[in-house]
């Protein structure tokens, strides 16, 4: 799709983007003083334990323990520490607890962004108008779009293997305005970060940072940091469309009728689980060298 450059100026707002790291702080402090909790607990039950042993048997041994009987109780309280974050913490403080938490940390930031906005419409009124929001009451739904060959080709290389002038048109008309989800690889093949677009950069890399986007490690929070669009995007590679298959209600798929040699998929789908709502067929012409089809799938199950 493009080469690779160095990136310019980010287009994210960043006041959103100041919101969602924050919330991310929040968590990583909840998880340090959850540890600290445990480490301090077992310790000193440890050592409670330890000393009452000693003292029952000879006050005096507990000063004669050797120092290698210390360095294996050391290692049991991590051993335990370990046990207990494996079978405990991570399914008390899993996926599902952080992405309450991101929505739950940013819906109070939001909250209180909104009350200064009243305060200031209170202050300064604008005159009356009707005001229609059109997606207030409308149901959220989670759109995949993408280009693919006959077999389902993306591209190779990280670009794509076609130019067609009117499928960026549509990506940039469907998406403008909304979140875009995708991976890290996918996010550094643009020139730059795509304007009028917030950018969330799914990557297992914990030290990947960015000032373009929103960087987080799976799906759940991903979606979590779109929690405000009502009509966010997954926009691509291959693993992250597989990820995305699972909780998708759309797919904006461009069709390009022609085999093409790629390494990287658009995932198969069962049809029977999708309906074909609307198509637009493109013929060949002077700035299209396949001709393809613009398909809107919608989940019915």
């Amino acid at each position: 799709m493009f080469g690779r450059k160095k990136k310019e100026a980010p287009t994210i707002d960043p006041v959103q983007k100041e919101m969602f790291e924050n919330a991310q702080k929040r968590i990583k402090e909840k998880r340090g003083l959850f540890t600290h909790l445990v480490v301090f607990l077992v310790g000193a039950i440890g050592l409670i334990t330890i000393s009452q042993v000693m003292m029952q048997v000879d006050p005096m041994l507990i000063l004669d323990i050797e120092w290698w009987i210390w360095v294996l109780f050391i290692w049991l309280l991590f051993l335990i520490y370990h046990t207990f974050k494996v079978f405990i913490t991570n399914r008390l403080l899993g996926p599902g607890w952080e992405k309450k938490q991101y929505n739950r940390l940013v819906q109070k930031q939001q909250e209180r962004i909104a009350e200064l906005e009243e305060k200031v419409a209170a202050a300064h009124p604008l005159p009356e108008h009707k005001i229609m929001n059109a997606t207030s009451d409308s149901k959220k739904v989670i759109t995949m779009i993408a280009a693919a060959g006959a077999n389902n080709e993306l591209g190779k290389d990280g670009d794509l293997v076609w130019h067609l002038p009117d499928d960026f048109k549509r990506f940039k008309s469907l998406t403008t305005g909304h979140h875009i989800i995708m991976g890290r690889k996918t996010f550094e093949s643009f020139p730059k970060p795509l304007p009028n677009r917030t950018h969330i950069i799914l990557t297992r890399d914990k030290n990947y940072k960015t000032d373009g986007g929103i960087v987080v490690h799976d799906l759940s929070t991903a979606l979590a940091a779109a929690s405000s669009d009502q009509e966010p995007f997954i926009i691509g590679g291959g693993e992250i469309y597989k990820l995305g298959l699972e909780v998708a209600d759309r797919i904006e798929l461009t069709r390009v009728h022609g085999k093409f040699d790629v390494d990287t998929y658009f995932p198969e789908f069962d049809e029977k689980k999708w309906k074909l709502v609307r198509t637009e067929h493109h013929p060949v012409d002077e700035k299209h060298q396949y001709a393809f089809d613009f398909e809107t799938w919608e989940r019915v199950d």
